[in-house]
């Protein structure tokens, strides 16, 4: 049975930190869980850790490469199978920002493309990510896509807890977070694993 080791939000932020600094060069991070673990808010705690630490550090919100909704709204604002598969645009991901912050990438990354909320491109401009820098990805559902990473951190919570916490207009994506739960096995595949039903007191499992 795996151990677990009760920790804080700067004590998990402090060992996804020590799994960062073993990779010298640039580095790939998904910060992954459902909103009410708050991915983007480790992100910023781990992004504060690696610049006093001397490296650079890009956060980047998932949110802000969803795909146009005439494509991920096809079949409904409320379809838990589309939002799992079909909302996070993957190759614009992979394209625009995770291959070109690879040790062996250009190193530059485009911060955030499609605005979900105006429906039109952000028109941002490219960053030079530096040879040593970190490019912090966080959101939800994003393991077991094929995104590349060097290191990935999953905030795992309960089915019970989640249903708890989500705002009731959010209970349609419920059965998008179970089946990626049973389906892609996030818990077995994250470096990092944190039991998050309390986002205030997380646990690590060994």
């Amino acid at each position: 049975m795996p151990r677990v080791q009760p920790t804080t939000p700067d004590g998990l932020a402090d060992a996804v930190v020590e799994r960062v600094l073993a990779h010298p060069g640039r580095t790939r991070v998904l910060l992954d869980g459902p909103p009410p673990t708050g991915p983007e808010e480790l992100a910023a705690r781990v992004a504060e850790r690696l610049r006093v630490a001397g490296r650079a550090a890009l956060v980047v919100s998932a949110q802000d490469f969803l795909r146009p909704a005439s494509v991920r709204l096809e079949r409904g604002r409320t379809d838990p199978d589309s939002f799992l598969d079909g909302w996070l645009d993957v190759g614009a991901l992979c394209r625009e920002l995770l291959r070109p912050a690879a040790p062996e990438g250009s190193g530059r990354v485009l911060p955030r493309l499609w605005n979900p909320a105006t429906d039109r491109s952000y028109r941002a401009d490219y960053e030079a990510l530096p040879a040593s820098g970190v490019v912090l990805l966080a959101g939800a559902l994003l393991l077991g896509r094929g995104l590349p990473a060097d290191v990935s951190v999953h905030l795992h919570m309960g089915a019970t807890a989640l249903e708890r916490r989500l705002p009731p207009d959010e209970h349609w994506t419920l059965a998008a977070h179970a089946r990626y739960e049973a389906e892609r096995h996030p818990d077995e595949t994250a470096d990092v694993v944190a039991l998050s039903d309390h986002p205030a007191r997380p646990a690590l499992r060994a």
